[in-house]
């Protein structure tokens, strides 16, 4: 470039009008984040904090005092229970599923479909969600029916869709789809050149997965898992539908508390009841954080 083109290229390149352009802070971006964290999640957790310590008397801890109960350690114990036996199915299952579409064509139709379908399925729950597995295998579903003119009966014991292992079945509807969607991306990170190496030096599948990819998949999978805990000990609105009576999980407990028809409702037990439950995701989520940072430093 000449000396006499220069400054042609400089008054080209200079604003309109001659004035410097006016820098926007960086968290205006993000301040419609932050307000929707902020009345979503701030406000109400402060409310159940403030409702668990405040009583009529001021600061007190009395609304812990029920914790110690025997209805309310079994409800927190199967949540506990719930959860981990349906994150542990829905990890294993969905770890398979997710290696069956990883080793397959990336760009076939079986991974768009799956693909798909996982994220889909691991957003349906709710009432939704109650209703099909009552219209399909209920008392009187048609499922149930027609095994019943089969001769086959799977309620001989009772029906125990509307129990806790009834809401194991339906809780693992979406979350196998969850760790699908979940452990997929840690499966696509591992390099086939590693396989490659291992044969090399003369190792086989078992080698591989024992010394290379299991230890590689092993934070990946248990952050998985970890997830869907979290995911089952918080949900509620498909335990309300199936079970419209007693307080077997943590979540009924606290509804229950809340709107007794007997004139029982206690707001302030109820906060209590939900801070311990927001303290143990929240722990589960800081683990499962803290096993996603281990797995982002491979996969990059």
């Amino acid at each position: 470039m000449t000396v006499i083109e220069r400054p042609l290229v400089e008054t080209v390149r200079r604003p309109l009008g001659g004035g410097r352009r006016l820098a926007m802070p960086q968290w205006i971006a993000a301040a419609p984040f932050f307000l929707y964290v902020g009345i979503f999640l701030l406000l109400p957790t402060a409310i159940v904090v403030s409702g668990a310590f405040i009583d009529s008397a001021g600061l007190s801890l009395a609304n812990f005092a029920t914790m110690n109960q025997r209805f309310v350690i079994n409800a927190f114990l199967n949540s506990v229970l719930l959860s981990a036996t349906s994150a542990i199915i829905g990890a294993v299952f969905g770890a398979l599923l997710a290696y069956a579409v990883a080793t397959g064509n990336p760009n076939g139709a079986f991974r768009r479909l799956v693909s798909s379908a996982c994220g889909v399925l691991a957003q349906f729950g709710g009432v939704t969600l109650a209703f099909a597995f009552i219209a399909t295998i209920g008392g009187a579903g048609f499922i149930t029916l027609w095994l019943q003119q089969h001769g086959m009966n799977i309620y001989a014991n009772g029906v125990w869709l509307y129990q806790l292992r009834g809401l194991v079945l339906v809780y693992i509807y979406f979350q196998i789809p969850l760790m699908v969607l979940v452990f997929l991306p840690a499966l696509d990170g591992i390099r086939p050149q590693w396989r490659e190496a291992t044969e090399s030096l003369g190792g086989g599948t078992w080698h591989y997965w024992r010394y290379v990819a299991g230890p590689l998949l092993a934070p990946a999978f248990l952050g998985g898992t970890l997830l869907l805990f979290a995911n089952a000990f918080s949900a509620y609105a498909t335990a309300a539908a199936l079970v419209n009576q007693g307080s077997i999980i943590a979540s009924l407990l606290i509804a229950n508390t809340l709107t007794s028809e007997v004139g029982l409702a206690n707001p302030g037990i109820a906060s209590a009841f939900a801070l311990v439950m927001v303290v143990i995701v929240a722990v589960v989520m800081v683990l499962y954080t803290l096993l996603q940072q281990r797995t982002a430093r491979w996969l990059q």
